[in-house]
């Protein structure tokens, strides 16, 4: 397993150099006139991290015997709406942050009107550049941004932060906990598996996207579960964010319905049901060890 997982590591390591000179090809537009806007779009879009999205759209198009071409536009479309969301929730407005990626929020950085309109510009810049794949064919750029557009919007992600917030001022059931999450975190993270399926040539009824879409589910949620603990028992230093926040806010998280030990052993189970998803998926070896490693991190 020691083995499997510093191969994955070097694998995504070589992945997000691919994914950040793809991005960076799409912010190269010369305007003195707006160049604070493309300033602010570039540091958060190229601030690094692990990339885990892009890297399930691309390698969940692999596994089903796509073409990284054909992906990549749509891996790259799906970032640019995660650093959207990033620099939106780090706002005065919302969870007001100061450091993200260990540097500081694009509001520290660049002022809050630009940030806002920073984030604006990558969520508009997203829906053109899946819409624009060169690599497929218009039905399948058309069905990835009907797909972007769910997963980003009221029944996703932007629902699942208006119930973030509401969580700020009364305790969500456990219910509403996991539909929160199954949409804000987990909207993104299902999306990327659709993606990287309908690149290979799957529609979402096709029973490759099915259990793709059940792996994401389960990794996806997993992954606020560790978040969880982690705000709760890391550092600023290994996350390189600010941390304590949920409890600062008085947010309900899984830590209000689970001790830390508890909490883990669910993100456990949640992580030995994905695997099981796809499983008997060939080729499913490399996303077998993603969904460990996301259990096993620690930042």
């Amino acid at each position: 397993m020691k083995e499997s997982m510093t191969l994955l590591k070097q694998t995504m390591t070589l992945h997000a150099e691919r994914v950040e000179k793809a991005l960076a090809a799409y912010t190269q537009a010369p305007d003195e006139d707006l160049q604070i806007l493309f300033d602010a779009e570039e540091y958060s879009l190229l601030a690094g991290g692990k990339r885990i999205r892009p890297f399930l759209v691309n390698e969940v198009c692999r596994m089903l015997g796509g073409n990284e071409s054909a992906s990549m536009p749509f891996a790259c479309a799906l970032e640019m709406i995660h650093t959207y969301s990033l620099i939106h929730d780090d706002l005065p407005c919302m969870d007001d942050d100061d450091l993200r990626r260990g540097k500081p929020t694009n509001h520290k950085k660049f002022g809050y009107a630009n940030a806002l309109l920073a984030g604006d510009a990558l969520l508009t810049k997203a829906f053109f550049v899946a819409s624009s794949n060169p690599n497929v064919d218009r039905a399948t750029a058309a069905e990835a941004v009907l797909l972007l557009s769910e997963a980003a919007g009221e029944i996703g992600m932007i629902g699942g932060q208006i119930m973030d917030l509401a969580g700020e001022h009364k305790k969500l059931s456990l219910e509403q906990l996991h539909r929160l999450h199954s949409m804000k975190t987990g909207a993104l993270i299902r999306v990327a598996v659709q993606l990287g399926a309908l690149a290979a040539g799957f529609d979402r009824d096709s029973d490759e996207m099915r259990s793709a879409v059940a792996y994401a589910e389960k990794i996806g949620l997993c992954f606020q579960v560790i978040d969880d603990i982690l705000d709760a028992t890391g550092s600023e230093e290994e996350l390189g964010k600010s941390v304590g926040g949920d409890a600062e806010h008085e947010k309900t998280t899984f830590l209000s319905y689970y001790s830390v030990e508890g909490a883990k052993e669910y993100a456990a189970l949640l992580t030995a049901e994905a695997i099981s998803a796809i499983s008997p998926m060939k080729d499913s070896e490399v996303l077998t060890d993603l969904a460990v490693y996301l259990l096993e991190r620690t930042y």
